[in-house]
């Protein structure tokens, strides 16, 4: 498969690059998210979202971009038991905030947290999670939810919604992106998302996707060749095996960035590969929303 290059941008810092990408100049705190429940399309689980209003001048209406976290789940490491808006992890908060600087409105789902697991799960422990989880029977409800719940929004063009996810949240996006995803019958870009955007997703998806998905709507996929996690070289089969089938669907590869390379935390930022994958995934996610979100 060829890969594409990657784009070169200034070496500045995480906070710095989603200023200048927007063209906007933000204050130093950036006002925390609001937290809103709903109803999850499993049927029996009341979810937690966070919002993150524009933080731009904006029409009365929004696209909106729904957000699902990977498997360490919603809030920081260091939250001790207080599981809210203040503790979110960094990651979650950068993009809820680049989000909102582009003049959308952005919600992370928490799926776990409701479910009995807000501290999420550690590396390695795939097997031993629980079904109530899935990635691709569960989650994808769950996303369905938010989109349902954002169009009971007077602030959200119902039809402008798209999906991010990480990790195994990436995963969930893959699932809920195909035209046979749980949820929803007969999906388009107008009753469900716009596009789906994955940042280092487990590309195994249960056994249940063998042969790639057909997306509805377009599909990027972006990963690391150093990711100590899940197979970048599986995730480019998969999205090779799902464009075959008639996917609009397109993979990036990052030379030598390790999984969540995004992460801003200085452990993952001071590495040299990940801080160049994660200026140009800003970069490139923020183009890719504004191609299908903005009139």
């Amino acid at each position: 498969m060829n890969f594409s290059r990657t784009l070169v941008l200034p070496a500045v810092g995480i906070a710095a690059m989603s200023v200048l990408i927007s063209g906007t100049t933000v204050a130093t705190a950036a006002p925390l998210p609001a937290r809103v429940t709903f109803a999850s399309a499993d049927g029996r689980t009341t979810l937690v979202g966070y919002v993150f209003l524009p933080e731009v001048p904006h029409a009365a209406r929004t696209p909106a971009v729904v957000m699902m976290h990977g498997r360490a789940g919603v809030y920081s490491s260091a939250a001790n038991g207080k599981y809210d808006a203040s503790t979110l992890s960094k990651r979650n908060q950068q993009w809820g905030h680049i989000w909102a600087r582009q003049g959308y409105l952005a919600i992370l789902v928490d799926g776990f947290g409701p479910r009995g697991y807000p501290t999420g799960f550690p590396r390695f422990s795939y097997d031993s999670r629980p079904d109530e989880l899935n990635e691709v029977t569960i989650r994808p409800l769950d996303a369905h939810a938010a989109l349902a719940y954002l169009r009971t929004r007077s602030d959200v063009i119902a039809d402008r919604v798209a999906l991010q996810g990480w990790s195994n949240g990436g995963s969930a996006t893959l699932a809920t992106m195909s035209v046979s995803a749980p949820g929803i019958t007969a999906p388009t870009p107008a009753t469900g998302f716009r596009a789906g955007l994955a940042f280092y997703p487990g590309c195994g998806l249960k056994g249940q996707f063998a042969d790639g998905i057909k997306p509805y709507a377009p599909v990027r996929v972006l990963h690391g060749s150093a990711d100590e996690e899940v197979s970048p070289r599986r995730c480019a089969d998969f999205v090779a095996k799902s464009r075959a089938i008639g996917g609009d669907i397109q993979f990036q590869l990052y030379p030598d960035a390790a999984h969540g390379f995004d992460d801003p935390s200085p452990s993952r930022q001071s590495d040299v590969a990940n801080a160049s994958a994660t200026r140009d995934a800003i970069a490139r996610a923020i183009a890719f929303f504004a191609s299908v979100l903005k009139p």
